[in-house]
């Protein structure tokens, strides 16, 4: 294990190109496994905040994986954006796991990453012992979409460190105004790499015309059929109160189709949350131990609200 708390993970895809994960915790541990799966363009460094909390900090550390996608971070990039599909990606995904010999484990998705936790259900559900879901759900809300879709269009091009702070600050402010200055900091150490013209976006800039020719004035596909097929997985839905992707209805509709489902309204907090924010990763560890049955001391509330979106520093 490197100095930093994870190592770095190589494999090939089924069509051979070459992809990356992180890899926190030992492989003992007891527990499930769980896999970390970002958002659109975002890589594996979003959750290694919370990695190292449940890798090394909680009650019943675990292993954790998370990816890189195919065109974020360390993999390598795809000649054919027709590949940068939930398909694909969930195929990606399966085929690391596979060669980490891993056959079932917990799945954390932020965004995408629950998208394609649909996928995983449909392709392997056997391989889905819990889920938790970080601001997206079986309806994507056309308008949440189409500001992704605006703000990645308009990204900024920062030299320094300290402008690409005050350009996140500046396009998502209003949307988060619980974070600290150390938590927009860990934001561009997540999303940016360093380049020689500065600081540049860690991901294909392809990724951004897979989104063309939607139609926004329409509402988006759904995947209601897909959700309710993991009906019988524990999960834990966590939705930020200012999100514009996750309605606060569609959340009510997953609970009503999902009884047993858990959820989280993180005040202060849009699209998404960050989760290694508040007591966020104290209430994910708590879940994943209720999930596969270690910890029946405290029956936590099948919905709740947390107003400690920032984390103490």
């Amino acid at each position: 294990m490197a100095g930093d708390g994870f190592s770095d993970f190589f494999y090939a895809a089924p069509d051979g190109l070459k992809l990356h994960a992180r890899i926190y915790g030992a492989a003992n541990t007891g527990g499930w496994p769980v896999v970390c799966l970002p958002g659109l363009t975002r890589n594996a460094r979003d959750f290694h905040e919370l990695a190292l909390y449940l890798s090394s900090e909680a009650k019943r550390p675990r292993k954790i994986i998370a990816f890189d996608y195919r065109g974020r971070g360390q993999s390598d990039y795809d000649p054919d954006i027709g590949h940068y599909n939930v398909g694909v990606e969930a195929g990606d995904v399966l085929a690391g796991l596979s060669e980490l010999g891993i056959e079932e484990a917990a799945f954390i998705g932020t965004s995408r990453g629950g998208l394609i936790i649909h996928v995983l259900g449909a392709l392997k559900p056997a391989v889905l012992r819990a889920i938790v879901l970080n601001d997206i759900g079986p309806v994507i809300e056309a308008q949440g979409l189409a500001h992704i879709r605006s703000y990645l269009d308009r990204a900024p091009k920062p030299k320094t460190f300290a402008e690409a702070v005050e350009a996140q600050r500046r396009v998502h402010g209003a949307d988060f105004p619980v974070l600290t200055e150390a938590d927009w900091a860990g934001m561009v150490t997540a999303i940016y790499r360093v380049a020689e013209a500065g600081l540049m976006p860690d991901f294909d800039p392809a990724l951004v015309d897979t989104l063309a020719g939607v139609d926004f004035s329409k509402p988006l596909p759904d995947l209601w059929p897909q959700f309710e097929a993991l009906a019988a997985v524990p999960m834990l839905a966590i939705r930020g109160g200012n999100s514009k992707l996750l309605s606060a209805a569609t959340l009510e509709e997953m609970k009503k189709r999902h009884p047993g489902m858990e959820a989280i309204t993180v005040v202060g907090q849009g699209h998404a949350p960050f989760l290694e924010t508040g007591t966020l990763p104290e209430e994910i560890a708590g879940f994943l131990d209720r999930a596969e049955g270690v910890d029946q001391t405290e029956v936590k509330p099948k919905s709740r609200i947390l107003s400690e979106g920032v984390k103490t520093v």
